[in-house]
């Protein structure tokens, strides 16, 4: 399955509470429950204004329609094409 990192412009995310991370994650749960087991959640990355999220999904367009139902931005989506860290090096 194709996996590809979202770029979401949410100014201020990195002073979110706990519990607004834990209400944001339960509605991309929720939205992802609907639309069926095609497209997953891998994990996010919160920073200072944004929030960076890998997802595994058939299409973009499927990560396109999540975002739309969850109300959530989605600035930018690319595939992911390889994954390199200190040991791809050795």
């Amino acid at each position: 399955m194709p996996k590809y990192v979202i770029e979401r412009t949410l100014p201020g995310a990195g002073k979110l509470s706990a519990r607004e991370l834990r209400d944001v994650s339960a509605k991309s749960c929720a939205v992802l429950r609907d639309l069926g087991p095609a497209i997953q959640w891998v994990h996010s990355y919160v920073t200072d204004e944004k929030l960076y999220c890998v997802y595994l999904a058939p299409s973009a367009d499927l990560i396109r329609e999540h975002a739309r139902r969850g109300g959530f931005p989605a600035d930018s989506i690319n595939a992911i094409k390889a994954v390199i860290e200190p040991a791809t090096a050795e």
